[in-house]
């Protein structure tokens, strides 16, 4: 069985899902695990899902390296997992090739990839971290917004009519420790 699975950093990035959904179908995947979830997280459990769900002799598709590990070491180590359960991982655009880990060829090309994906991620938090020192010192970085605290009194309207704290995070689109904090500034 051919399984799918797409990901990408944030919610707005639904085109980018969307594009992967559907060439994972198109490469014949009979079931195809999505999320929008950063690639740094430990936490994506639709990429659990899609392992559990395999069983030997299946294939985990993907369209890019990048969709589903941020490191070489990551990478690896989700080749050796799907390689344990008797299975393949193939992915598919790789400027028109497709790398199948079942040969050691594919499996140094991926390694070769993942490496210089992880090079330029470094490379760029670098560029990214010189900016933000460079806008600071010239007084112009502000920093991001914080989100969260301009929501308090949605917040706070919310839990008084009864709602969980789990439950305003999901429907304000925050994290369950920002609405304990909104809570909390709202108590003192």
């Amino acid at each position: 069985m051919k399984i799918g699975y797409a990901r990408t950093s944030t919610t707005e990035q639904l085109a980018g899902l969307e594009a992967q959904v559907r060439d994972l179908w198109a490469a014949g995947c009979e079931k195809v695990f999505q999320e929008q979830v950063s690639g740094a997280s430990t936490d994506r459990p639709q990429l659990a899902a899609a392992l559990e769900h395999m069983r030997q002799g299946d294939v985990l598709m993907v369209m890019k390296p990048d969709r589903l590990a941020r490191s070489t070491a990551d990478l690896l180590g989700y080749v050796k997992a799907i390689q344990a359960k008797g299975c393949r991982l193939i992915v598919q655009s790789m400027g028109g090739q497709t790398l199948d880990t079942s040969n050691p060829t594919s499996k140094l090309m991926l390694t070769m990839l993942g490496a210089v994906a992880e090079f330029e991620r470094d490379l760029m938090k670098e560029r990214q971290a010189e900016g933000i020192a460079k806008a600071k010192a010239e007084g112009k970085y502000k920093g991001r917004k914080p989100t969260a605290r301009s929501q308090a009194h949605e917040v706070s309207k919310l839990h008084e009519q009864g709602m969980t704290p789990t439950e305003i995070a999901k429907k304000l689109g925050m994290g369950r420790t920002s609405v304990y904090r909104c809570l909390s500034s709202l108590t003192n």
